[in-house]
């Protein structure tokens, strides 16, 4: 229900700077979606999020800061068309959205640092191919020592079977 967002900066290993707008479900840890670009607008984020909804349903808000995408007209016609309300942290306190911070630590440790791009599309190949381990193979303490796909599969699981006996 509860989504994190966040941009972060990194560079090409001919020094051309990049940004990569990441996202968390705030109660799986899974990161639906991690977009590479050298410009990333409102617009940008919407069209992101958008292709991993697919259709879909979505959380019901997202946690951001101020930055100017998040402020922008076109995420927040985004957001009012499929009934997300954004919700803006305090200005300079980053620990309000704790979950995205953590997250960003993680990709910075375990992917950013380790590899060097030389291209835009080297880079969204490398930070896509972290994000599906992440999601895929790394367990988290805070999930039961579960991936974020085994752990939302499980408590969907468990959800569908209290359904069916409350309904028995």
């Amino acid at each position: 229900e509860r989504w994190s967002m966040d941009f972060g900066h990194d560079t090409l290993a001919d020094g051309h700077p990049f940004r990569v707008l990441r996202s968390v479900d705030n109660w799986s840890r899974h990161s639906p979606v991690l977009d590479v670009g050298v410009r990333i607008s409102g617009e940008t984020v919407g069209q992101a999020l958008d292709r991993v909804l697919n259709g879909g349903g979505g959380p019901r808000s997202i946690t951001v800061d101020h930055g100017t995408e998040f402020h922008s007209r076109a995420l927040e016609d985004w957001a009012y068309r499929r009934s997300v309300q954004l919700d803006f942290i305090r200005p300079g306190q980053p620990v309000e959205n704790a979950v995205i911070e953590s997250f960003n630590g993680r990709l910075r440790d375990a992917c950013l640092n380790v590899h060097q791009s030389t291209s835009m599309a080297e880079a969204q190949h490398i930070i896509e191919a972290w994000r599906l381990d992440y999601n895929q193979r790394r367990l988290h303490s805070s999930l039961g020592h579960l991936t974020p796909n085994e752990f939302a599969a499980q408590r969907q699981a468990i959800e569908m079977a209290e359904d069916a006996v409350c309904s028995s």
